[in-house]
C-alpha cells in the first residue's frame, strides 16, 4: 500500500522515526543502524513495509530496497514477525545479516532480541539458499565485506525488474564494480 516515503525527519523516539511528508506526519519503526544515522531535519527516503493487523497498522523503514526485500523473506519464516525481524536487522546492516543466513550462521540471527535458538536455526534453514551467494569466514568468525552491497544501485534496479535478491546478486557477480549503473544492469542482463 505505502511503498516508500520521502520527507523530513521531524522525530525520532524509541526506534521510530516520525517522516513528514507535504505536513503529513508518517511513524516509520527503523533498524538501529537507520535509527542511529538520520538526524532531525534531515531529508530521507524510507522503502516501507506496511504492516497491517486486527488492532493496528505499523510501517516498517529500510534505506534500501534490497534491505525491504531481505525483510520480507524474514517475515515468511515461520515465528518471525515484524517487531523479530528488525531485531534481527538492528544486529548490523543488511549485507551482514545476508551473509550471516547465506553462511548459515544461526549463532548470529540467535543475538537478536527476541529470537531464539529453534528460530534462529529455522531463518537459516529456509532461507540459506534464498538469500544470494555467501562471502566466505575469516579467523574472527565474522564476514568479510563484499564488493555487493545492499545499497548497489543496479542491484536495486534488478530487483525492481522483478528478480529476487539471489537472483540479482548472482547476476552482477561478475560484473565490474566500477562501471556506471547503467551498464552494470545491462551486463547483469545479458548473463
Amino acid at each position: 500500500m505505502i511503498a516508500h516515503v520521502f520527507g523530513k525527519v521531524a522525530e525520532k523516539f524509541n526506534g521510530s522515526l516520525v517522516i513528514d511528508v507535504h505536513g503529513v506526519g508518517y511513524e516509520v519503526s527503523v533498524a538501529t543502524n537507520d535509527f542511529d544515522a538520520v538526524i532531525l531535519d534531515q531529508e530521507v527516503k524510507f522503502y516501507t513495509y506496511h504492516h497491517v493487523r486486527e488492532q493496528s497498522e505499523e510501517l516498517f523503514g529500510f534505506s534500501s530496497l534490497a534491505a525491504k526485500k531481505l525483510f520480507e523473506m524474514l517475515i515468511t519464516v515461520q515465528g518471525v514477525g515484524p517487531k523479530a525481524a528488525l531485531a534481527i536487522f538492528s544486529l548490523g546492516d543488511a549485507e551482514q545479516v545476508r551473509n550471516a543466513i547465506a553462511n548459515a550462521d544461526s549463532g548470529f540471527v540467535q543475538k537478536a532480541t527476541g529470537v531464539g535458538k529453534k528460530t534462529a536455526e529455522r531463518v537459516v534453514v529456509d532461507l540459506s539458499d534464498k538469500v544470494g551467494l555467501p562471502t566466505h569466514y575469516g579467523r574472527t568468525e565474522t564476514p568479510l565485506q563484499t564488493e555487493l552491497n545492499t545499497s548497489d544501485e543496479a542491484l536495486e534496479a534488478l530487483m525492481a525488474l522483478g528478480y529476487t535478491l539471489a537472483d540479482a546478486t548472482k547476476a552482477l557477480e561478475n560484473v565490474d564494480v566500477n562501471l556506471p549503473t547503467s551498464q552494470r544492469v545491462t551486463e547483469a542482463l545479458k548473463r
